[in-house]
């Protein structure tokens, strides 16, 4: 069992007063008024995270949307995204040279690279930040996709 398998299942065991103390030790901050049952599982993520690496940050401003949405009533996906299924090709031509982008299931493949994000795609054939869905055309505007035009 590695050292992470064994922190996690001390987890099970623990009282809420040394979940409080663990959770203290994790996150360097005071736990927040949750049930045990919550404190274990930020625990465990906090833990997991440090091996495995924390949520990239798209996917964390997806997830702080979303939660925006949800708390306007609103419908948790957002449809001004665009919608590419695995296996798409979208292809741009800038100065001068066509590039070609295969969405994957999880990313997008380019020149050979993998990305988790239209956005990086973008950024490493301008050289600048710059919006995926922006420069290959997908981003809305006024409800129509300018992709479908």
């Amino acid at each position: 069992m590695t050292s992470l398998e064994l922190q996690l299942a001390e987890l099970s065991g623990m009282s809420p007063a040394q979940l409080r103390a663990r959770w203290r030790d994790c996150w360097r901050k005071p736990a927040p008024d949750i049930g045990p049952d919550q404190l274990r599982r930020g625990i465990a993520w906090k833990l997991q995270s440090r091996i495995y690496g924390d949520v990239p940050r798209h996917i964390k401003r997806e997830l702080e949307c979303t939660a925006d949405r949800l708390r306007r009533g609103e419908e948790p996906l957002s449809t001004k995204r665009p919608s590419l299924k695995p296996g798409t090709r979208l292809v741009r031509s800038w100065q001068g040279r066509v590039h070609r982008v295969l969405v994957l299931g999880d990313g997008y493949e380019h020149d050979g690279r993998r990305f988790s994000s239209l956005t990086q795609v973008a950024t490493a054939i301008t050289g600048t930040h710059c919006s995926g869905p922006n420069f290959f055309g997908l981003k809305k505007r006024n409800g129509v996709s300018r992709a479908g035009q």
